[in-house]
């Protein structure tokens, strides 16, 4: 646990470290070391590369359970991480965004569903601690994501947007460090293939990505693909994807009876969560937006960076999660059901929407600080409802031949999450902020409601995962 925790952080660090940079850079004019893209374009590339990142955790997914096994996965993976952020560093322009992108989503992806399952492999189905230990290894998560948009939002400030990627990048490389000393120690059954390919069945999958990837830059060339669209795009391919996967585990012959229930039950604690993460990473798009222009950061005659407000998510986080976990092993059988964690966390995204009302209809950087500090608590409280306990969940409430992919198919909400992250602040401009909130943060809470009201047939199908 220690290791994979440390890896974790690492990791985060130089992804959301990038991230928080990423969004400037393609919106900031070229005088101020950025791409000069119209804002809902650099929003939809940040939804959709949200989204590519969480939909490659189905190719991480299908590579731990048929070639490399969970632990290989994992260290390739961090590999072409660093190299993605190399990229990002060292080549200019638009070509550097697209090959940095493209190697980071695809690196994390492989991360996020191996170090996942790696974790999960370290309690039995019907462990109780499960839910404790995943908060803690969340903790890792939020070291690295409250640290890295601080070192990067200052480096970027000081020395420019190309010093913060390279800054991401020796952040992995430390992470990769750790990992290759530690690697030894974990469990034997983490480097388990679980379903190993048969001789030349590896040919269909990578004539498939070859054809993918020919049909992508066919339809950039043509222009149906558009940096503008790029997010709609990739949430209609993930939806399309997710909805294969749940017919796929809910027709196959080697499930049980028992675990197609658990993965009906699956169904509406998935709608919530994509629910919840098309609120919570649009810290990455509207808030972002929103920390740019309309809040005041200065603070006693110093301007704080727009990327400092990405970390205060992630600080709360660290604060209260250790508090949960706590609360989650004292409670035992008495903690909420899972349903009711993930209407908690869907929401708590819905209330956080409206805590922006106050504010609303304002011009200018008007926003005290101290507002969205309370916005981001609240972020936080969310997100623990419902972001650990979805990890646990999706390590026990799949089949036992597809426990892989049923992590990748919790990925997969919040890769439709991020994506249509990046679709919605296509409609945020500050004259309307107060319509843009109020809606999400209304129909949040109502889709927060029926899950409460379904929360006892969920629990019964759920056959005896807690």
């Amino acid at each position: 646990m220690a290791n994979l925790f440390s890896v974790e952080l690492w990791e985060r660090f130089s992804f959301y470290g990038m991230q928080a940079v990423m969004t400037l850079y393609l919106y900031y004019s070229v005088t101020q070391g950025g791409l000069a893209l119209d804002k809902g374009e650099a929003t939809s590339i940040i939804g959709a590369y949200g989204g590519m990142v969480y939909l490659a955790c189905v190719a991480g997914a299908w590579i731990a359970d048929r070639v490399l096994g969970a632990e290989r996965t994992l260290f390739f993976a961090a590999c072409t991480v660093m190299l993605g952020h190399i990229a990002l560093a060292l080549i200019p322009g638009l070509g550097g965004v697209a090959v940095g992108l493209v190697l980071v989503a695809f690196g994390s992806g492989g991360v996020k569903t191996a170090a996942t399952a790696v974790v999960g492999s370290l309690y039995r189905r019907d462990d109780p601690r499960a839910d404790a230990g995943f908060s803690i290894f969340y903790m890792g998560v939020n070291i690295g994501a409250l640290v890295g948009p601080l070192l990067t939002g200052l480096t970027r400030q000081t020395l420019g947007f190309h010093f913060a990627f390279g800054l991401a990048a020796v952040g992995m490389a430390i992470g990769l460090g750790i990992y290759v000393t530690g690697r030894r120690n974990l469990p034997v059954t983490a480097s388990t293939v679980p379903n190993p390919l048969t001789p030349g069945a590896w040919i269909r999958p990578v004539v498939g990505v070859v054809v993918a990837a020919v049909v992508v830059v066919l339809l950039f060339v043509f222009g149906v693909l558009t940096p503008d669209n790029l997010s709609t795009a990739v949430a209609i391919v993930v939806a399309l994807i997710a909805l294969g996967l749940f017919v796929l585990l809910l027709t196959n012959g080697r499930v049980t009876a028992d675990e197609r229930s658990r993965v009906r039950s699956f169904i509406p604690l998935w709608l919530a969560s994509v629910v919840f993460w098309s609120l919570f990473q649009q810290q990455f798009t509207v808030v972002e937006l929103y920390a740019d222009e309309r809040l005041n950061r200065v603070l006693g005659g110093w301007e704080m960076p727009t990327e400092w407000v990405n970390s205060l998510e992630p600080f709360f986080v660290i604060v209260l999660a250790p508090l949960f976990a706590l609360m989650w092993t004292k409670l035992g059988t008495r903690a909420p059901s899972t349903p009711i964690k993930f209407a908690l966390g869907a929401g708590g995204m819905g209330v956080a929407f409206l805590l922006f009302l106050p504010w609303a209809g304002g011009s200018g950087p008007t926003t005290p600080v101290l507002a969205i500090v309370l916005i981001m608590l609240v972020f936080a409280l969310a997100e623990l409802n419902l972001s650990p306990v979805g990890l646990s969940l999706s390590t026990r409430i799949g089949p036992e031949l597809f426990r892989s992919q049923t992590i990748a198919l919790y990925y997969l909400s919040v890769s439709l999450g991020s994506a249509l992250a990046g679709t919605l602040a296509d409609y945020y401009d500050p004259s309307v902020e107060g319509t843009y909130f109020s809606t999400l943060g209304i129909v949040a809470l109502v889709l927060a409601g029926v899950l409460v009201l379904l929360a006892p047939w969920v629990r019964r199908a759920m056959r005896g995962v807690r």
